[in-house]
């Protein structure tokens, strides 16, 4: 029997009515006096017993079972963490060891770390982990949950009831803790909070988790890793690796609708990795980048709106099927980025939305919350705990995952308070609409991961003015290692839109970028979000008739791929697609099957192989010693003429953006002697005219555009020639 305490009668009824926030204080094994005292919490239970055979006593009417033991005599005999045995109103016989007889799982040192707003490994403390104390092996949890007066685990294990498995908190933290025995790898559960002023009753899933089920059901899943990694020299070489100077071209993948099986059903990660990475290798891109694959529970928003920080899709497997895909990228010499959005999360019930029954995660302003674009909700940079959250998600897939980097999405909504707001925002402390906050995470991130993943690139999506994006934080940047080029993307799509009869008039689109492209280290993007939303394909932007399109295509890449920036092409852009991206079905791949479009997809494949072999075309991209206009002012003709060069050699690049031919065109270069066609876009092995300019060009000792040295040439129609010295080591 209990002691007459009125006190721990108090107890009892609050943890009847799930509002106790330190059950571990009340039940299991506690000693009143000389007496020590069991008590358990069994819901929907006929009776109970500690094992070999100590019959616990059901307290009253309640769902409390009971014993009591003279101290000294009951430490001989029962053991630290005794095993229950009760049976069910259906009378079903459970077995399990009593979780309220361990002692916490964290350390006040994980907490404090956390509390910093600077901790990079918050997963490791928060979330569900696979653990073994004395002995005992079961599944660790906890939760993040200020605001709460009583949190508990709830799954299959408990019939969901939230009344079963509730958790203790730690100290001031917030943090809520409790270790499960005898649950396994596999395990569903979410959290159920109770809020503290409201008394509201929210389900939740884990912030921290690491794998989910697949949508529309929102669980949480226990996982752990058993991949062994095979990458160690690519990982070695990744931290040596002089990014800055080496070629980088990024092909833009949306895993759900690269390839799918013929009945529509996805592939999956395993199976990407036999077909995904075979293509890219083949069309000579160094890198992918996978839109978030994170966790999200709608198909239509391509995973922008991230419910799992941790988790990656199940639509597309394991988590170690995921590193499986990345391992064999690497295998093959192919790096892997990911998209990652810190911006914004969306408004589901189960998931980071008011969390706790308050604004945990996103301001409690609205004014500061609500993103009005997309409907969604800003996460709230000024409290150490979303930080710590927000550091641990980037360093978790860039350490556990081995992603090479990460593409930060919307960062121009991360830096503004007005962003998509007009007026109706709230100023900083200064009174300005920059987000102080926002700013100061975004310096952490970066200087962070930098500092434990040496190699690893974050790149900014970026599209203001903002500037130092890419410079270091310590001297005011920002601190990303690239940003997308949004001007140029903007102008260059514009231009090419264009009738050549007109192109002459929108010249400045076309050189516009020179003048700022020294200012950040920049990626040339044509993007998933240049082919939606009724923007159309890039091939479906182009005038013309279907072979002027074509052309048009070939010489919009290879005007792309001879730029300084590094590259990035959304899949299918490879291959002339004239539709719309469709997230829903695969890529049109019968269309390669047609000369026209294969022609541009092996014109893109020889850009990539002369861009990653040829240093002049990739050494100097963020410098102004690796470019230099030969003629940039040729409006009337619509000529562009450049020379890319690395110090040693250097490339000719001439490129014509009108269906006319143009002979006996001349053009200055900077060198003497011998020249020739390393690529020509019109080729007829790309399904162009076939026009350009056999056998050695001769340099002839006339100056012209303020070069030594002239050639004379034959400009193809809507295409683009590189030209190299040939006493020069070609590529």
């Amino acid at each position: 029997m209990l002691p007459n305490d009125e006190s721990l009668q108090r107890e009892l009824q609050r943890i009847a009515a799930a509002h106790h926030h330190m059950p571990h204080d009340v039940l299991g094994a506690h000693r009143f006096g000389e007496r020590l005292v069991y008590v358990v919490h069994l819901p929907d239970t006929r009776s109970a017993r500690l094992l070999p055979d100590h019959p616990l006593q059901r307290l009253a009417d309640s769902d409390f079972f009971t014993g009591s033991w003279p101290w000294r005599s009951a430490q001989a005999a029962l053991p630290a963490h005794c095993t229950i045995e009760r049976v069910d109103g259906a009378g079903n016989t459970h077995r399990f060891t009593d979780p309220y007889s361990f002692a916490p799982t964290v350390d006040e040192a994980s907490l404090l770390r956390f509390a910093s707003g600077h901790d990079c490994e918050a997963w490791r403390m928060l979330g569900a982990h696979a653990a073994c104390y004395d002995g005992i092996e079961g599944i660790r949890f906890a939760v993040w949950a200020p605001n709460a007066s009583r949190v508990s685990v709830v799954g299959p294990f408990c019939d969901w009831d939230g009344r079963r498995l509730p958790m203790r908190v730690l100290g001031e933290s917030g943090v809520w803790e409790l270790f499960v025995p005898g649950l396994a790898i596999g395990t569903l559960y979410k959290f159920e909070i109770r809020n503290r002023d409201s008394g509201s009753i929210l389900l939740k899933s884990d912030p921290y988790a690491r794998a989910a089920e697949l949508r529309p059901d929102t669980a949480s899943a226990v996982t752990d890793s058993r991949h062994v990694w095979r990458d160690a020299d690519w990982m070695r070489a990744r931290r040596e690796h002089d990014w800055l100077h080496a070629p980088l071209s990024i092909y833009e993948v949306h895993a759900g609708s690269w390839q799918r099986h013929a009945d529509g059903r996805m592939l999956d990660y395993r199976e990407l990795a036999a077909q995904l990475i075979p293509y890219v290798k083949r069309m000579g891109f160094t890198h992918i980048e996978l839109l978030p694959i994170s966790e999200h529970p709608l198909d239509d928003s391509w995973g922008y709106q991230t419910t799992g920080y941790f988790a990656p899709t199940r639509r597309h497997g394991s988590p170690d099927d995921l590193r499986y895909f990345i391992d064999e990228c690497h295998a093959q010499g192919i790096g892997v980025l990911l998209d990652w959005v810190p911006g914004h999360f969306p408004r589901d019930e189960h998931a980071l939305a008011r969390f706790d029954g308050t604004a945990l995660y996103e301001y409690a302003d609205a004014r500061k919350a609500e993103h009005r674009d997309w409907g969604t909700l800003i996460f709230n940079y000024e409290r150490n705990e979303v930080r710590s959250f927000l550091l641990s998600s980037a360093c978790y897939w860039l350490e556990e995952f081995h992603f090479d980097g990460l593409r930060v999405d919307a960062v121009a909504s991360m830096l503004y308070l007005d962003f998509g707001r007009g007026t109706d925002y709230v100023p900083n402390q200064h009174g300005g609409r920059e987000n102080l906050e926002a700013i100061d995470f975004l310096r952490t991130l970066n200087t962070a991961t930098h500092s434990r993943t040496p190699g690893t690139m974050i790149i900014a999506e970026e599209s203001t003015a903002w500037p130092q994006v890419t410079r270091p934080a310590d001297t005011g940047g920002l601190g990303f290692s690239m940003k997308w080029n949004m001007g140029w993307m903007h102008d260059t799509l514009d231009y090419f839109k264009l009738d050549p009869v007109h192109r002459s008039h929108h010249h400045n689109r076309l050189t516009f970028g020179m003048m700022y492209a020294w200012s950040e280290n920049y990626v040339l993007a044509l993007s998933h979000d240049e082919v939606v939303h009724l923007k159309r394909s890039l091939l479906g932007r182009m005038p013309g008739d279907r072979w002027q399109q074509m052309a048009n295509l070939r010489l919009l890449h290879t005007y792309m791929w001879t730029l300084p920036g590094k590259k990035l092409l959304f899949m299918g852009g490879e291959f002339g697609t004239p539709w719309e991206w469709d997230f829903r079905q695969s890529l049109p791949w019968w269309l390669t099957e047609h000369q026209e479009h294969r022609g541009v997809q092996t014109a893109l494949a020889d850009l990539n192989r002369l861009y990653a072999s040829d240093s002049a075309l990739h050494r100097h991209e963020f410098e102004p010693q690796g470019f230099q206009w030969i003629d940039c002012d040729d409006a009337s003709n619509s000529v562009l003429s450049y020379i890319r060069r690395d110090g040693r050699q250097q490339r000719v690049v001439v490129l014509n953006f009108t269906p006319v031919p143009r002979t006996d065109f001349r053009i200055g270069v900077p060198q003497s002697g011998g020249y020739r066609e390393i690529f020509n876009s019109d080729s007829a092995h790309y399904g162009g005219s076939n026009l350009g300019n056999d056998g050695n060009l001769q340099a002839e000792a006339t100056p012209a555009h303020g070069q030594p040295y002239s050639l004379r040439l034959t400009l193809p129609p809507l295409a683009g020639l590189i030209l190299a010295a040939t006493e020069t080591d070609g590529p």
